[in-house]
């Protein structure tokens, strides 16, 4: 006999949405990091009073805005580990495993583990940014070393993927 697998309620997190290759979701997903990443960029220049802004933006935007993804890309594969592999250790989502699948799935204030586990996955994201843009503002002849170290720390702080805390129910 067959043992029967049911998966009830497996709804994806609003996370999840940058993974689906509908071109609407695509474009507005890359139309609103860069807009974001290119403005924090910009404010954090103009906070360090950098004289070339311009030249600046010119040379880095771009390496800050695929560094971004792929940050996000880092931190959003933290979180579905945690969701497949709550899915493959408890297939009925009985006991806490299945909990915690289901506050993954839904909102992580749901169970300590899952908001914890979220927490552990935008950090690792956010030092990704930190480390990768710090690295894309090298090329940039206009920064010294301290101006490099805090735009990519305000790169990181505000442009981390804050969104994976967002709950799809309450």
């Amino acid at each position: 006999m067959k043992k029967q697998v049911k998966l009830y309620n497996v709804i994806f997190p609003f996370w999840m949405l940058m993974f689906w290759p509908t071109p609407p979701v695509i474009l507005l997903t890359l139309f609103g990091n860069l807009a974001i990443d290119a403005l924090v960029l910009y404010l954090a220049l103009r906070a360090l009073k950098v004289p070339d802004r311009g030249g600046v933006m010119k040379k880095a935007w771009w390496r800050v805005w695929l560094s971004g993804f792929l940050a996000d890309v880092i931190g959003a594969a933290w979180l579905a580990l945690g969701l497949f592999g709550a899915m493959a250790l408890d297939a009925n989502g009985i006991g806490w495993i299945g909990d915690f699948g289901m506050a993954m799935t839904v909102n992580p204030f749901r169970h300590p583990l899952a908001l914890v586990w979220t927490a552990i996955g935008v950090a690792a994201a956010g030092v990704c940014i930190y480390f990768f843009d710090k690295r894309a503002l090298k090329k940039c002849e206009g920064l010294d070393s301290r101006q490099r170290h805090i735009a990519a720390l305000a790169m990181a702080i505000v442009t981390a993927p804050w969104l994976f805390f967002i709950p799809m129910y309450i």
